[in-house]
């Protein structure tokens, strides 16, 4: 393991880079194994510099898994805020969602290392909760967007359960073609996604896709 150079950061820089080194820590050795002397050494400080930022090491994790999943939200939620058409906002959310950066293997396994702890760790599930409605909520408005857009008009429950809907088509291309990228063209699991969508939204073929 190398130790990072040493360099005068800003508050916010040095927590971010305790947070990063605690992100490679965990990608090397697991949260278990992921000690507060390796992160340290990682980040090219001190323990009690560690401490300045943090109370605990369960509050390093919590950081760190927080990143990860605001690292995965990021790309969408930018597409998703762009002064376009909403039908192109759609689009380019569910894209970003099935493209790089999001697919990116170790991401994914740091994703599954975290996931293991939500039924045993609650400030992890509520950390998982809340951005899972961030992005439930996020493509809600966009579904619901998209209709008003084509002069329709569709009730709250329905936008909730195509959002629901979305987000598992999503959740499982997202996984399948991260596990296997070499399986798949370049941008074949978004172009599934879309086609996809079209189905399970009643659309024409094409009307996402195209």
């Amino acid at each position: 393991m190398t130790r990072r150079s040493y360099h005068r950061a800003s508050e916010s820089e040095r927590r971010e880079d305790l947070i990063n080194a605690t992100l490679d820590c965990i990608a090397e050795f697991g949260i278990q194994g992921a000690t507060v002397r390796q992160i340290a050494t990682r980040a090219g400080v001190t323990g009690g510099l560690i401490r300045h930022y943090f109370d605990s090491k369960d509050q390093m994790i919590q950081a760190a898994y927080r990143q990860i999943m605001e690292n995965m939200l990021e790309p969408a939620l930018t597409a998703a805020d762009q002064d376009l058409p909403a039908r192109r906002r759609l689009c380019d959310f569910i894209v970003a969602n099935l493209t790089p950066p999001v697919t990116d293997v170790k991401m994914l396994s740091l994703w599954a290392v975290f996931i293991g702890q939500i039924r045993i760790d609650p400030a992890i599930a509520a950390i998982h909760r809340e951005n899972y409605l961030v992005f439930l909520n996020k493509l809600e408005d966009l579904i619901s967007c998209f209709f008003r857009e084509r002069g329709e008009v569709i009730d709250s429950e329905r936008c909730r359960q195509d959002a629901i809907a979305l987000n598992g088509l999503i959740d499982g291309l997202w996984l399948e073609g991260t596990l296997a990228a070499d399986m798949f063209r370049e941008c074949e699991l978004a172009q599934t996604a879309l086609t996809s969508v079209e189905r399970l939204l009643g659309l024409r073929p094409g009307e996402l896709s195209a």
